[in-house]
Parts: C-alpha cells; structure tokens; sequence
C-alpha cells in the first residue's frame, strides 16, 4: 500500500456552525494537528464553514474516504471543552433544535476568527551591560527571569526613565519579544471596597460562600424583597469565586438595559464586568470571545447568549431576576436561559445562584421540594420600609371623559411634586394609543402583515407595527369610507399619559421612558441617570422601568391599568402581573423615605390585587401552586407547543391537522388542536398551533420525535417550531 494512503489518513466528525442535523467528516491534511474540541473551517458545498471537530478515527467502514474532503484551517483557539460539548448536546436533545444551530450559537462570533494582534515587546537577551548603575540594576532584576515587559511597563515597574530601557536596548541587552495583546478589561478586586452587611443579608451570603467553596452543583434560590440587597449579598458569592481564579457568568434579562448592575459592579470591585449583548459591534464581541475561550476575562454580564461562551474554568453562574420572561427565546432555537443555566451548572458541576424579588413559581417549587436551597431575605437594606400600597377603585374613582388619571392619582402627584420629590407612573403600553379608528365607519388601522393594530405614534406621526415594523405615516382620511378628520384614537399608550400629565402639570419635568426612545443605549443611559440625581419629577415607563433600577427619590409610584394583562388567557398571567407590579412599585422608598404605590384597577378583588396590597405573596404562591397541581400545569405537568406557519393559510391549516393525526395513540400525553393562533398572521406568515400536555414524568421529546417520524415532511414553505415549556401562548 502506498504511504500516507487514503485509508491512512486521520478522520474527524466536525459539527458545523449551521442548521444540521449530525456531524459531517473530513480529512485532515497531515501538516495539522487536530485534538477533540479544535475549532477548524471546513469546505460545505461551495462555502466555508467553522465547526467543533467532536471525534477522530481512522475507520472508513460508514463511508468512502475517497469521498471525503480535507480541513481547510485549524484556528489557533484553546479547544471547546468537554463540559461545553455536552452542553451543546442536551440543549439539542432538550429543545428538538438541530445541533448545528447550537454550535452557531457557540461560535457566532464571526467565521473569520481573526486572531488578537500581539504587541511588541521586549525580553531579557543574557547579555549583560558593561557598566552597571542602580536604575540598570533594577531593571535588570525586574527582567532576568525571562518575561517579556513592554518598554514603557519595565520602565514604570523599575521606576526609571524609558531611556535607561532604550539604552540597554541599543546595548543588546533586550531582545524583541511578542506580548499577548492587553485583557479588555483588568481582573476584579476583591478587596476593592470593604462589604458591610446587616445580619439577614450575611447569613444568605454564607449560605451562597459556602455553595462556591463545596465547588460542586447546587442551586440557590435567593428570594428578597424590592431593595433588600440581594445583588450585594451574591457580590460576596462571587467574591469567593474570583478568590479561588475561577470564572463567573452573571444573566441578566436585558443587559443593555441595566448600567445602574455594571456600576455597582464597578463600586464593589474596582472594574465593570464585560457586558455582552446583541448591540457590541462584531470586532468587540469576537475579542471578548478569544480572551474568554482564553481565561483572560473572569467575569461577564451577559443577556442570555451568553451562557453559551466558551469559559475555560467557570465556576459560578448568577441568574439575576429570574422570574423574567425575556430569559425565553423565541426564534431558530427555542429555550429559556434560566433552565438553561442549571443545566449547565450541573454537567459541569458548580453552583448555580437564581435571584429575585419574585421568584417563578417553578423555582418555588423547586426549592419547595428540596431541589433548590431557599434563602430568604424579608427586609429591605437599612431598615427601609416597603412602599404603602393601596388600590384605586375605577369604578368609583373614574377619571373625567377622555382622560386616564382618577383624582386620587392626580391629588397624589400634586403632592408629591409639593415635597420635590419624584413620581413614575407605569402602564405597559409604548405609543399614544394602541388603536386608531373611524368614528363614521368603525374602520380600524391594523397591520397588513399580522393580525394586529396598528400603534399610534404621535411624536412620529405615525402608526407602527411593533412586531413586524411596518408603520406609515398618520392619515387625516379614512381609507374606508372618505371621512376626513374623523380618526380617533382608542385607549392610552405612555405617549398619551404624558400629555395628560404635562397639561395637568405644566410646571413639572416629565419624563417617557421606553424602548422606542430615541438615540439608542446612550441616551437611554443619561435619561436614567437623569432621574437617578432627581432632575426629573415625573417619569411615565413602560415595562423598562420596573428592570433593577434604583431611584433614590420616587416616593410615589403609579399603576395606571393594572388589569392590562389579566386577560389574555395566559396561565401565568396571574403569576406575571403579581411580578410585574410587584417590581414596579419596588421602585419606591428605596432610599428610607416614605413612599407608596397606587394602583388603578377594575378589579381591586382580584386574587393579585390583594396580595400586592397586603405584600403577602406567600399566600399568593400557595394558591397559584394549589390551583396549578391539580390540573398538571406547570411546573406539576409538563407542555410543549408545535407551532406551524406559511404564506398559505389552507396548507397550513391542513399540514397543522396531519401533525394532529401523526400522534402516537396510547399515550399519556394530551394533543389540543390545531387552532389558529392569538396572532394568526405574524409577517405575512398565517400560524396555527398543537399544544402537548403532559405529566411531569413524561418523555415528552420522545413523544414529538414519535410524532414528527410518522408526519408526512415538511415543504419548504412550511415552517414548524418546536417550543419545550412554551412561555407565550400567542
């Protein structure tokens, strides 16, 4: 046989960056070392793709090897670990998504994977000069042992001027050496600030040291009121963890919003954490991936992708907030973060820390059932008390005709603004109104694209779509019926509160707040900080302001329709607007002063209504939890969702009722529908969905993997999701 054959050649199994459904195999050429885990650029059809090389092997049985074709690169990065390898596993297996989506989730940084530029250094040759003054003889002790300084670094360490180092330089006694280009970010200081902490909030950080010095997993579920300090006392947790040279991922649901969590970093150790989001530009994102892959970066503030960074030696995860819906993803692959975080604390064997001052009832559980350690911290930091709640009737406090704002709420800002102090009103709607119509002939603006209304956008003169874009421009003419100057707009979006508080109280400094905000992150930034100082006297948010913002000044903070989300049908929509107003009226009184919330309800009876006003959410949990149990609701029974989608409404109709007759029979598993979907048409693609329903103990991926081996195949336009513990029912 002729050397270095064909059938000698080494084999791997590459996973590649792309929707896939297995590892495809290549050769790799005999000048490149491959190890398991190396990242490598292979050849797929006519394109270049990077990969994860999961397997090697000379065995040619499965396949010709004459068919195969050759690595093109092998990127000089530490190879993926083990623990993330199979990380990438069971998210597939979990969420039934293709492996190679996963793996694009890993490697999305680029697919150029341009490598850190070094820079110039220089390094001990072992010559030594022939004259020898004090300030040479520092350098030469500082730089004898081999490691390579940057001219200007020796210098400053040797405390000389950058001409003693130039003149030994000239003399041969340094050479030219390269240095790793400099960490993005220095490592954090411990000892930066000294931590005082009153007695509930050390006890919950021993409880959290302790979890990170056992090194092994485990969750913890620290619950704490609105203002107890429980960023502080994970601070310490984390402490520990960098102590010990060990990495830290801290989730957070909407990194970009939340510089006042990176400034507190910054206060307790001296450096802010790397954020990494959506918004950081591509050059930025793929140097925060290279240093991470490298252990050059200890800690990261991410949203959610970023649990799938390639940490070389984690040792904590912290989900912060972790009751928040936007933890789910929604698109290509559909997970929650937060699942997806214990997950990987537990294959690789650390401590997972979930935080909130409204836990999700899955994680009450739980901790309930002894699978989560409960911490509980009942008091706000500094002996602040928790804002007095009350409700406001609408039914005997209505507001006059056409406005939104009873008169208790009207008379409590007034006050407020009397004491300069401040006021938030929250209502969960961005825009001026959420619908506009035709007083002639009832026409009403929706999206040509989905089966929704359009929002009005008065600052624009506009009407948008918020969930494919469309919008156009504000009509004066009824496109229905001629009309002119008949539209009106229905109902109140923030737009239209602030107009009502600004004629209400035109001396007052209003300020809106929500994610249509103009210049981007930046002015976002200065706006908070505006209010976080007190230039600001009345601020009117949507669901932005109730993410982790500390405003030392609101004493009031008002609910305007708190009813807004009980009635979408949702399962959880008791459980999310508890949370929701839970955490908006935290705003309040953080700082010790007396505060309080008002919120404006229909409904002051209502189960939620109450328990806000009483802060007794234990009792809330245990009849969400009772009324749950029974019927297998989540987390006592299990759901998953097949969402099925096209520009033809009948195929997919008809494709939708062929899934339903494709279900293995015999199974404990209940399948409801097809039903058209909440929003039947999103982006010009009609929906229909089946909902599974289960027992806890069900297999519910194998069921679906059953029902999709016996469905006819999917045409291209067809379109069919997968969503594992759905947290939308739209």
């Amino acid at each position: 046989m002729e050397k270095n054959s064909t059938s000698d050649k080494k084999i791997v199994a590459v996973l590649l960056s792309a929707p896939t459904e297995r590892p495809y195999f290549y050769i790799v050429p005999d000048e490149k070392q491959i190890i398991l885990g190396s990242i490598v650029r292979v050849p797929l059809g006519s394109r270049q793709v990077v990969g994860i090389v999961t397997d090697i092997t000379t065995t040619t049985k499965d396949f010709s090897a004459k068919k195969l074709r050759q690595i093109s690169e092998v990127f000089d990065y530490p190879a993926i670990q083990l623990e993330l390898m199979k990380f990438i596993h069971f998210v597939s297996s979990y969420t039934l998504s293709p492996i190679g989506l996963i793996v694009r989730m890993v490697l999305r940084v680029s697919t150029t994977f341009t490598p850190e530029e070094m820079l110039k250094g220089i390094r001990f040759s072992g010559r030594m000069p022939e004259r020898i003054t004090p300030q040479r003889m520092r350098v030469l002790e500082l730089s004898r042992n081999g490691i390579v300084w940057s001219r200007t670094a020796l210098a400053r360490a040797a405390n000389v001027s950058i001409s003693v180092v130039d003149g030994l330089k000239a003399k041969g006694v340094f050479e030219r050496a390269e240095l790793p280009p400099a960490s993005i970010v220095p490592l954090p200081d411990i000892t930066c600030k000294s931590v005082i902490l009153e007695n509930h909030q050390r006890k919950a950080a021993n409880v959290l040291q302790d979890a990170v010095l056992k090194n092994r997993f485990s969750v913890c579920l620290l619950d704490g009121v609105t203002g107890s300090g429980k960023t502080e006392v994970y601070f310490e947790a984390i402490a520990y963890a960098l102590n010990q040279g060990r990495q830290v991922l801290i989730l957070l649901p909407e990194i970009a919003l939340t510089q006042q969590f990176l400034d507190r970093f910054y206060a307790r150790f001296g450096v802010a954490p790397i954020d990494w989001h959506s918004d950081l530009t591509p050059r930025r994102r793929e140097r925060i991936w290279q240093q991470v892959a490298k252990g050059r970066i200890q800690v990261i503030a991410g949203a959610r992708s970023a649990l799938f960074l390639p940490f070389q030696n984690l040792g904590l995860i912290v989900v912060d907030e972790e009751h928040d819906a936007a933890y789910k993803q929604e698109g290509q692959v559909f997970y929650n973060a937060r699942d997806m975080a214990v997950a990987r604390g537990q294959i690789i064997g650390i401590p997972v820390i979930l935080a909130s001052a409204t836990p999700s009832i899955e994680s009450q559980v739980n901790a309930k059932q002894g699978r989560y350690r409960y911490i509980h911290l009942p008091l706000r930091f500094g002996c602040a008390a928790m804002p007095n709640i009350k409700t406001i009737d609408m039914r005997n406090n209505p507001p006059p005709a056409k406005h939104f704002l009873s008169p208790p709420m009207i008379t409590a800002i007034r006050e407020v603004l009397q004491r300069k102090e401040q006021s938030l009103l929250f209502l969960n709607r961005r825009g001026y109104a959420p619908l506009t119509l035709c007083r002639v002939c009832a026409h009403r603006f929706s999206c040509p694209n989905c089966s929704i209304w359009l929002v009005e956008h008065r600052h624009y003169s506009r009407l948008q779509c918020h969930h494919c874009g469309y919008h156009q421009s504000m009509p004066k003419v009824c496109p229905e019926c001629g009309a002119i100057d008949h539209l009106v707009a229905c109902g109140p979006g923030i737009e239209r509160i602030a107009e009502e508080v600004s004629k209400k109280f035109s001396d007052a400094r209003i300020l809106v707040l929500s994610t249509d905000i103009e210049g981007g992150l930046k002015q976002l930034h200065s706006e908070l900080e505006a209010v976080s100082r007190g230039h600001i006297d009345i601020v009117i948010g949507t669901q932005l302001i109730t993410k982790g913002h500390n405003f030392p000044r609101v004493t009031l903070v008002g609910v305007i329709d708190a009813d807004l989300g009980l009635a979408n049908g949702d399962p959880r929509a008791a459980e999310r607007t508890f949370q929701l107003l839970s955490q908006v009226t935290g705003r309040a009184g953080r700082t010790g002063l007396k505060s309080r919330g008002l919120i404006q309800t229909w409904q002051p009876d209502h189960p939620v209504m109450k328990a806000i006003v009483t802060n007794n959410s234990t009792a809330f949990y245990a009849r969400e939890i009772e009324e749950r149990e029974p019927n297998r609701l989540p987390p006592f029974g299990r759901l998953a969702a097949l969402i099925v989608s096209g520009k033809a409404r009948e195929e997919v109709e008809n494709y939708a009722r062929a899934l339903r007759r494709a279900a293995p029979r015999g199974s404990d598993i209940n399948v409801f529908g097809p039903a058209e979907a909440p929003l039947s048409l999103v982006r010009g693609r009609y929906r229909f969905r089946l909902l599974l329903h289960g027992d806890r103990r069900v297999n519910m991926q194998a069921f679906i993997r059953s029902l999709l081996a016996a469905a006819p195949a999917t045409r291209r336009s067809i379109c069919l999701q997968i969503d594992i513990d759905p947290q939308s029912f739209l």
